[in-house]
């Protein structure tokens, strides 16, 4: 299973047990109010009948509004935060960067998408690894810069927690990223020290790289 599909059901999952875990603590704290759901309900604008589905772990349509109210109804408050996680999910102008890099590779070298970083529990993915006989490369695809000390700090962690040496920072050759790139100046060289067309001329051969490399492409 690709990883991004596997954290959007990993995620599905956490929404799920998110709405009963509400449903629990709204039930615990009518308990111990002394009152009923439809007193609840009154002040929400739901039935009674509405509110004990919530409390029964019943109503998978639950808004966070929803939620919210129903909880402060009974004195409590809902907090939800989100944090890094996985990749996002790609749109056809980073599928097509992808493609053409991997038309630059040569045919000997195995090239796959999507591989996990971690073991069990990790979501996330390299967009793609270029593989050798004794080397591999981690692909990082990136069809517009933006913040470019955090790019580097998550590429920077996944190469730790998945043990690989070398990364390519693949980049789509716009206006936009060359003058990203020449913004950052020397900022780059630290982590991706091969020249881009030297990268390419390494894959292009069937060669490893042996150096990380920011490539435009």
């Amino acid at each position: 299973m690709p990883a991004r599909r596997r954290a959007i059901e990993v995620a599905a999952a956490r929404g799920r047990e998110a709405v009963t875990t509400v449903g629990r603590e709204l039930g615990e704290a009518v308990s111990s109010l002394g009152i009923t759901y439809a007193d609840v309900g009154r002040d929400v604008g739901l039935s009674g009948w509405q509110v004990g589905r919530v409390v029964r772990g019943q109503a998978p349509d639950l808004t966070m509004v929803q939620a919210s109210e129903l909880l402060a109804a009974v004195g409590l408050e809902m907090s939800v935060r989100s944090y890094p996680a996985g990749q996002p999910l790609r749109d056809a102008g980073h599928l097509a960067l992808l493609e053409r890099l991997r038309k630059a590779v040569h045919p000997s070298l195995r090239w796959r998408t999507e591989v996990p970083v971690g073991g069990l529990g990790d979501l996330r993915a390299w967009d793609a690894v270029v593989s050798g006989p004794t080397w591999r490369i981690g692909i990082e695809a990136e069809t517009r810069l933006r913040d470019y000390q955090a790019l580097q700090r998550r590429i920077a962690l996944k190469q730790r927690d998945g043990s690989m040496g070398i990364v390519l920072l693949l980049v789509a050759n716009t206006r936009h990223n060359r003058s990203a790139i020449r913004l950052l100046g020397q900022a780059t060289t630290s982590s991706f020290p091969l020249p881009g067309h030297r990268a390419l001329q390494f894959l292009a051969a069937g060669a490893n790289p042996e150096a990380s490399s920011l490539v435009l492409l």
